[in-house]
């Protein structure tokens, strides 16, 4: 039951996402982290877990190249079924992986997670409650279940709604940020 209620709404966004071009979103982007930029959890934080995003995500590369020179940024790796964390230093340390055809960096995070003082994670859904609707391949909710860090859910309105079914594996979010 839940999970046919979670392959709707990932159908449903999928559908929703089409209604907009890569500049739409791109738009939509820049005023997620207008509103990032602003907080004092962003401010104060000086690692920060985000992600190299595919185009029907939250745009991340502007953010990221304009912040890196200040704040250290560690971008996530599909490894088999785990995220692997890896240190971004340039656009001329990332190469394509091998899940999703994403551009990822080439030199690995050896930190604790506790080390990062914030996490931008996607999904495709969210609701008013901070729960997260993800792909469905549950990466980062296997990879954030032991962790205290602050994490903020980003996605465009249209993602954002009322409700998400969501079961005892799905992680939380500590806050949502949409356009």
């Amino acid at each position: 039951m839940i999970s046919q209620q979670k392959k709707d709404i990932r159908l449903q966004i999928r559908e929703l996402k089409k209604n907009y071009s890569l500049e739409e979103k791109k738009r939509k982007s820049i005023a997620i982290f207008k509103q990032i930029e602003i907080l004092e959890t962003f401010q104060k934080s000086k690692r920060i877990m985000a992600y190299w995003s595919m185009d029907d995500e939250v745009f991340t590369h502007d953010f990221i190249l304009k912040w890196f020179p200040e704040k250290q940024f560690i971008l996530p790796s599909v490894k088999g079924d785990e995220l692997e964390l890896r240190v971004f230093s340039g656009m001329e340390n990332m190469t394509e992986g091998t899940a999703f055809g994403i551009k990822e960096p080439n030199e690995l995070f050896k930190d604790s997670i506790e080390t990062i003082d914030l996490i931008l994670v996607p999904g495709i859904a969210f609701d008013k409650q901070n729960n997260r609707l993800g792909r469905g391949k549950a990466y980062y909710d296997k990879f954030l279940k032991n962790t205290h860090v602050y994490k903020i859910g980003i996605c465009f309105d249209f993602q954002l709604l009322e409700s998400v079914p969501a079961d005892e594996f799905d992680i939380k979010m500590d806050r949502i940020i949409f356009d």
